[in-house]
This record gives structure tokens, C-alpha cells and sequence, in this order.
């Protein structure tokens, strides 16, 4: 075994125990850092009441608004992604990336990684 492979996994043994120790609140924090690190294909669809009425594509992450000045969480979310008009997960000429929010008390919607 070469002394870079066995580093790597002495490193990542490391990791795996210390993650354990975690709280399972903190493990899926760390874990969505991760996932927005890496990066994610979201799709976030919007429902009125069983009608899909919107589709954003291409989506990195969705974040959580915090106040400027206080910091305080705020009831809505929000992200950039592709407008899917026609609702069938490509970006096809003239579906422009866009800001988007939506709020967590009365928006109904699924957000989900396309692969």
C-alpha cells in the first residue's frame, strides 16, 4: 500500500469516528454541507393543492432566508434554478435561470435530486 493511500484513509477512519459521535441533528447538518459542496441536480415542484403548477430545474441548493440584522431565521426559502415550463426536467430554448421563493408555511412543494 503507498504511504498517499494510507493517509487518505487513516484521514477518513478519522472522520467517520468523530462523525459518530455527533448528535443526529449535526450529522445531517454536516452532511447537507456536503451535499452543497458537491452540488446537487434539485428540482423543486410547486403544487396548488394535487396540481403541479410550477417546476424549477437544475437547482444547486435551496437556502434558508436569515435577517440582515438579527439573524433570525425567516419563513421562507429560496434558490436559483431553471424555469421548466413545460414541466419535462431539460432546459429547452427560452427557459432562463431564475431567482425563486417560496414560503414555508403555505407552500406546498417537493424538492428531490434528478439523476
Amino acid at each position: 500500500m503507498n504511504r498517499g493511500y494510507a493517509v487518505v484513509m487513516v484521514g477518513a477512519v478519522s472522520l467517520l469516528v468523530s462523525i459518530s459521535g455527533c448528535t443526529q441533528e449535526t450529522q445531517n447538518s454536516i452532511s447537507r454541507s456536503i451535499q452543497n459542496w458537491t452540488g446537487t441536480n434539485g428540482v423543486l415542484d410547486i403544487y396548488a393543492g394535487e396540481k403541479l403548477v410550477k417546476r424549477f430545474i437544475k437547482i444547486d441548493k435551496i437556502s434558508t432566508a436569515y435577517g440582515t440584522n438579527d439573524a433570525r431565521v425567516r419563513p421562507y426559502r429560496y434558490g436559483y434554478g431553471y424555469d421548466d415550463k413545460n414541466r419535462n426536467l431539460k432546459v429547452d430554448a427560452g427557459e432562463k435561470k431564475v431567482y425563486f421563493e417560496f414560503s414555508d408555511y403555505s407552500t406546498n412543494y417537493i424538492f428531490y435530486e434528478n439523476r
